[in-house]
């Protein structure tokens, strides 16, 4: 299938999906929504049994794209189709049948760091920007983020980053165990491709289903945080705060909150 927004590209028992808006800095857009639901969940049906994630050109994923948002504010778009992507999106990624791995150089931020965390294994660059940054325009984190970060941290300590939003480097967010492994800036895509090359000589047959049976018995947790994402964010959308972060953002200055 071609996509306009990502490409997917499957050798054998692995496949490379990769977020490419390269001139958006892969922002997720709603064309980007549509298209990662529909690819991940056609990759069930593909004879693949570990797969990359990784951005086009340098970049991750900076999270979702502001200037759409502008857009769709200006015209009263509703946001509950997108959030239904996503919700199937995030769910047919979390229950492949094959071992994940988040390739992150650049910026793996909002959308793009709830994204990352849910692979199996997310590799850094010593240097990205590592962000839940969905605070700083009035939003709380979707695309499973709050599931994903009570995974990592905790609740307590997911609360607490999701509430400050800010932003780490690759071996800040590898102390705080939202990365597996660190590496030095430009050799990413290396690293993981050995890694590939390496866990494709293991038993990954064995290794799979002891991811079904981890992910299934978490299955109706992750469930109902997209459902109140998918529930909660439409509403956030339309508040005061997330007008003037938006707008705060687009003129490069601070925001000033009111709790509306």
């Amino acid at each position: 299938m071609n996509y306009e927004t990502i490409l997917c590209e499957i050798e054998g028992r692995k496949a490379t999906v990769t977020l490419n808006r390269p001139k958006a800095m892969n922002t997720l857009n709603e064309q980007m929504a549509i298209e990662l639901a529909q690819c991940f969940e056609s990759l069930h049906e593909e004879n693949v049994q570990i797969i990359v994630l990784r951005g086009a050109d340098r970049m991750f994923s900076a999270g979702g794209d502001i200037k759409e948002m502008l857009q769709g504010m200006a015209v009263g778009a509703d946001t509950k189709e997108v959030m239904q992507y996503l919700t199937r999106a995030v769910k047919a990624w979390y229950t492949l049948p094959a071992i994940t791995v988040a390739a992150v150089q650049g910026a793996a931020a909002g959308f793009g760091l709830s994204l990352a965390l849910a692979c199996d294994y997310v590799y850094v660059e010593e240097n990205a920007k590592i962000a839940m940054n969905f605070i700083g325009i009035g939003l709380i984190p979707d695309g499973g983020g709050n599931f994903f970060m009570k995974e990592r941290v905790g609740p307590l300590k997911a609360k607490q980053l999701i509430w400050e939003g800010r932003m780490m480097s690759g071996d800040e967010a590898a102390d705080w165990g939202l990365a597996d492994v660190v590496v030095e800036d430009g050799t990413v895509h290396e690293m993981v491709q050995n890694f590939v090359e390496e866990q494709l000589a293991t038993p990954l047959l064995a290794k799979i289903e002891t991811k079904k049976m981890m992910n299934t018995s978490q299955l109706g947790e992750l469930q109902f945080f997209l459902n109140a994402e998918a529930s909660i964010q439409p509403e956030m959308r339309r508040t005061g705060d997330h007008l003037e972060g938006v707008q705060a953002f687009v003129e490069k200055r601070q925001p000033v909150f009111k709790g509306v």
